[in-house]
Formats: C-alpha cells, sequence, structure tokens
C-alpha cells in the first residue's frame, strides 16, 4: 500500500500547513483506506471529494484532485498545489525512486495562460498580408473604364466615323443586306470600340422594332484560321437557334393548352388544328435534337462550312460579322474565309450576311483575291490618329468615371495625352498610362496622382513593351540581339556588324543553333532597328566599304534577363571568351 500511505502523508501535511512534514503517520486502517482509493476507485473520490480542512486521509485525496485539475488527470497522482515536492517514496519491492508530479518544471497548472486569454490585442504579424493595403483610400471609383475592353457611352471625335457606320447597317433594320465594310486605323485610333458601339446600337434598335439582326464579333487575333472562325461562328448560330425553337416551343404548347378555351386561338395564330400545332412541336423538338455542336478540330472543312451554312439559314434574319485583325486571319490562312463569306449570300435563302472587317495594316487589301477585294471593301472607313488636345477630351471623359473627385492634379491629364501624341495618337496608350499612373499612387499610398506618377508610368510602360517585344522574337534575332548585349556589356564602344556576326556565330556554335549568313544577320539587326530594340546607323568606312554601327535602345540588364529566360540563350554558359575574340572571322 505505498501509494496509500504516499497520499496520506501528503493530505497530512496540507491540512495541518505543513506541506513537507512527512513525520506523522495515519493508523493502519486509514492508509489502507486511502491505498485502495489510490488504486481503484480514484474516479469515486474525484467525483465525491469537497475540500474540508481536518477530514479523512481519502476525502483529503479528492480534494486535492479537484485542485490540482490537469496535473492530476496527466499523472494518476495528487499534485500539490503549489511549489514541486521533495517527498521521495519506495515503489514497490523493487525499493526504486520516482517523482510523483510527473513535471519537470516548477509552474502550476492552473496558472498558465492559454492564447488568447489573456485578452491582448493579437501581435502585428499575425495581421493578414492585404490587411494594411486594405486601409488607404482607394484613389479609383471604376478603373474598368479605363481598360480597352470598356465601351463607353460617348466616343468623343469618332461621331464622323460612327454615323458612316450606321447609314451602312441601317438597311438590315429593314430587312435588306447591308454592304461590306473595311475599316482601318492605327492602333488606339478607336477602331473597336466604335464598331462595337454602333453593334449595339443595331441589335438594340432592331429589338425595339422587333426585326431580327444580330451581329457576332470574332478577334482573328485569336481565331486565326478558317477552320476555327466557321466553327466559332456555327457554335455560336447553333445555340442561339436553340435558343430559338425552345422559347418557340414554349409559346406553341401554351398555344394547345389556350385552344381548348378558345378555339378562335388557333386561327389567330395561323393553324387550322390541335394537330397542325403537334406537327410543329415534333418538327422543332427533331431540329433540336439534330444541332451539333462543332469540335475545334477534326472535321472536314467543308462539313464545318455546311454546318454553318444551315445554322445561319435556319430562320430569317440579318447576320452582321465582325472580324477585328482580319489582316492576321489573311496572313496565317489566306483569303477563302472571306471568299466564302462574301459569296454565300447567293446560296442562302432565309437569311442574309454582312461583313465588317477591322484592321490596323491599310495595304493588307493588296494580298487578296481580285474578286475578293471587290465584294469585301464596298465601303472603306479610314480612322485618323489621334492629336493631343483630342487625347485630353478622352481622357477627361473617361477619368470623371474612373477616379474619385479631386484626385488627379492638374497637369496628369495634359501630360498623358502629350505622351500618348507622341507616337501615333494612340489613346490606348492614353488610357493604359493614366491607369497605371493612378496604381503607381495606390501603392504609394498617397492621396493624389501627379506628375511623377505619370512619368513613372511612362518608364514602367515603355519597359514592359520592350519585354514583350524581346520575349516574342525569333530565335536566330534573340542571338544576335544578344551577340550585341555581350559586346556593350565588355564596354565595346563602337560595335559594327562584322563584330556582332563573329560572336552570334560562336553562340551559335555553343548551342548547336544553324548559322545564318552574314547578310541575313545584317537583315536581323535592321529588323531590331525598326521595333526599336537597337539603334543602327550605316556609316562609310571609305574604301574599306560600309558598315553599321550599332547601339542598344533598351536596358541592357532587362533586356538580357529575357534573353536569358529562353531555353535556348540560356544555354550559354560563360560569353567571355565569344567577346575576346570578337575580332576572329573564323
Amino acid at each position: 500500500m505505498t501509494n496509500g500511505k504516499s497520499n496520506e502523508t501528503r493530505s497530512e501535511g496540507r491540512d495541518s500547513g505543513a506541506p513537507g512534514d512527512t513525520a506523522g503517520r495515519a493508523p493502519a486502517e486509514e492508509r489502507r483506506e486511502a491505498g485502495d482509493a489510490a488504486a481503484g476507485v480514484s474516479s469515486d473520490s474525484e467525483s465525491d471529494g469537497s475540500s474540508q480542512s481536518g477530514g479523512s486521509p481519502g476525502e483529503t485525496k479528492g480534494s486535492s484532485r479537484e485542485r490540482s485539475g490537469a496535473s492530476a488527470a496527466i499523472t494518476g497522482d495528487d499534485v500539490p498545489a503549489s511549489g514541486p515536492t521533495n517527498s521521495r517514496e519506495a515503489s514497490g519491492s523493487s525499493g526504486s525512486e520516482r517523482r510523483v508530479d510527473g513535471f519537470s518544471g516548477d509552474v502550476a497548472m492552473d496558472d498558465l495562460e492559454l492564447e488568447g486569454e489573456s485578452g491582448e490585442a493579437p501581435d502585428e504579424a499575425s495581421r493578414g498580408l492585404f490587411d494594411d493595403l486594405l486601409e488607404g483610400e482607394p484613389i479609383f471609383e471604376n478603373k474598368e473604364v479605363l481598360r480597352p475592353s470598356y465601351t463607353p457611352q460617348q466616343l468623343p471625335h469618332r461621331e464622323e466615323q460612327i454615323n458612316k457606320m450606321a447609314t451602312v447597317l441601317v438597311s438590315a433594320l429593314r430587312g435588306d443586306t447591308p454592304s461590306n465594310i473595311l475599316i482601318y486605323g492605327k492602333t488606339g485610333t478607336g477602331k473597336t470600340a466604335s464598331a462595337q458601339f454602333v453593334s449595339e446600337e443595331l441589335e438594340t434598335t432592331s429589338q425595339k422594332y422587333e426585326v431580327p439582326c444580330e451581329v457576332e464579333y470574332i478577334n482573328c487575333e485569336v481565331t486565326d484560321t478558317q477552320y476555327r472562325v466557321l466553327a466559332q461562328l456555327s457554335n455560336k448560330f447553333i445555340e442561339k437557334n436553340e435558343t430559338h425553337i425552345e422559347a418557340r416551343l414554349e409559346d406553341l404548347r401554351a398555344l394547345g393548352e389556350d385552344a381548348h378555351d378558345s378555339p378562335g386561338a388557333l386561327e389567330d395564330a395561323g393553324y387550322d388544328d390541335l394537330v397542325a400545332v403537334e406537327d410543329e412541336i415534333e418538327r422543332l423538338e427533331a431540329d433540336l435534337e439534330a444541332f451539333d455542336q462543332v469540335p475545334m478540330t477534326g472535321w472536314p472543312t467543308d462539313r464545318v462550312y455546311q454546318t454553318f451554312f444551315d445554322a445561319v439559314d435556319y430562320h430569317e434574319r440579318v447576320v452582321v460579322i465582325m472580324l477585328d485583325e482580319i489582316d492576321k486571319l489573311v496572313e496565317k490562312s489566306g483569303d477563302d474565309t472571306l471568299y466564302n463569306l462574301s459569296r454565300m449570300n447567293s446560296d442562302l435563302q432565309n437569311s442574309r450576311v454582312s461583313i465588317m472587317g477591322i484592321s490596323n495594316d491599310l495595304k493588307f487589301t493588296d494580298f487578296l483575291d481580285p474578286r475578293v477585294k471587290s465584294s469585301l471593301g464596298e465601303e472603306e472607313i479610314v480612322f485618323p490618329p489621334y492629336d493631343a488636345t483630342q487625347l485630353r477630351d478622352i481622357l477627361n471623359h473617361r477619368s470623371d468615371v474612373a477616379f474619385k473627385s479631386g484626385v488627379l492634379t492638374d497637369e496628369v491629364i495634359p501630360l498623358c495625352a502629350a505622351f500618348a501624341a507622341q507616337e501615333h495618337g494612340d489613346a490606348r496608350r492614353a488610357l493604359d498610362l493614366l491607369r497605371t499612373a493612378g496604381e503607381l499612387a495606390e501603392r504609394d499610398r498617397t492621396e493624389t496622382v501627379d506628375e511623377d506618377h505619370v512619368r513613372n508610368a511612362q518608364e514602367k510602360i515603355e519597359l514592359d513593351r520592350v519585354i514583350e517585344v524581346v520575349r516574342t522574337l525569333p530565335t536566330q534575332s534573340k542571338l544576335v540581339l544578344y551577340a550585341t548585349i555581350l559586346l556593350e556589356k565588355h564596354d565595346v564602344h563602337t560595335i559594327n556588324t562584322g563584330e556582332v556576326f563573329n560572336v552570334y556565330k560562336r553562340l551559335c556554335e555553343e548551342i548547336d543553333a544553324d548559322v545564318l549568313t552574314q547578310r541575313r544577320v545584317t537583315d536581323l539587326i535592321s529588323e531590331l532597328d525598326m521595333l526599336g530594340i537597337v539603334n543602327a546607323v550605316v556609316v562609310s568606312k571609305g574604301r574599306y566599304g560600309r558598315t553599321k554601327e550599332i547601339s542598344l535602345s533598351v536596358p541592357l540588364d532587362e533586356t538580357e534577363a529575357v534573353l536569358l529566360s529562353d531555353s535556348r540563350v540560356g544555354e550559354v554558359e560563360d560569353a567571355q571568351p565569344f567577346v575576346q575574340a570578337r575580332f576572329d572571322g573564323s
């Protein structure tokens, strides 16, 4: 009964006010009772015991368990209310000693404070990542207004072009076939925004007068093959036909129910009897079942065209197909698509199709078949570049909606307009510049957008443009550019075509790429010059002929990082020997 003896000893010590005193002994019966409680009836004593000074050892044991809390549950023994115990006891016949409390420290469990119980504010490091960022007052009211995808309700300085498009397309509201339209203009001159504005107005007016007229938009920079164009158009018209049939079926079923109460309803709807209505419902359900979406690959082109033809001609309507970046389609897959679309009206029974093409290239029609050119270019509309004053009007109009009141300083919009006017009057560039300036101001947590933000935005956009151009260069052009960078990086002040070619040749050998002729490398340098990446000036060397002196027009470190991110160019490990051997023509 060793456990009982120990328990009794500690209980007496606590009752007498001397926890460490173990001299007093209880009678043998009480020791046996305490031992029994420790061995088998601890749960009873935990539930029934109460804290009573001077009680029996067993009762004292129960109360001590309640006071010790979690520590007693862990060790199976009772623990003093405060401080570590120094008492040792014999364990069975082995005579070995152990600590009673089972803990190595001197902290009572009741004194421990769990996380979150102190009531103190959480540590600053526990704040969310975006909490501080959200505390600042936003500068933008509606940032989407400054994005190219936004179609405004008003397009300043494009009234003439919009009115011309409207006068051509108004015939669609009369049920006639509109003339095909070709729209030309440089990037950011409002071509697509104006065409989409007119298209939305056309569809809205057609619904108002209940004239079936639809406009379908295709971006040919993304959908750039005949198969993809026809497949996308087919699936769009199939979806519209399904919606049309489902609405028609709903009306016919309602008509059949009304016919029982009002027989005259059938005659008003143009049906002789209910059998005719049921036949029409069966026909429409069969048509609905027969529609089959065109997969993006796998079908013969003639089958895709026939599916598109049947879908367009399913019911009476006038369709305007808007082909944005139409020159990309012609460049990638020729003019077969345009030929088929421009000639299909002669075979259509119920519908009529008109084409609206949008292009940045004013000369792309020079490569078209004469028959396509004559039918496609029935009406031509040119969008001239914006000047600085017009750009300022556009930015003022957009900024009223995009920004909160008073956040733009007076010089912001004129400076954005001036920067964009320097690059062929690109309104898209002006809007990007204004939006980026606002984003930089938000990151700085300032309350206004000023001139410095605009200038920083100009540098950022220019760097982003350079990175994108360099990233999309062909591998051979990247190698030529990398050779130029290596020469300039190693303090070669006058870089000519011969030196670039020698370093380029070593780079090609290093990564096992084909080596182009020096004449072809000279052409690639000219292309880089046209892109604004390098500056190549032809200089005369007298009787030694002429050569090009080349220098970089873009940031060296950023451009080199983009080039080395390419898997092929990045294979070059040590370019120093190539630069040292630049005069070696072998």
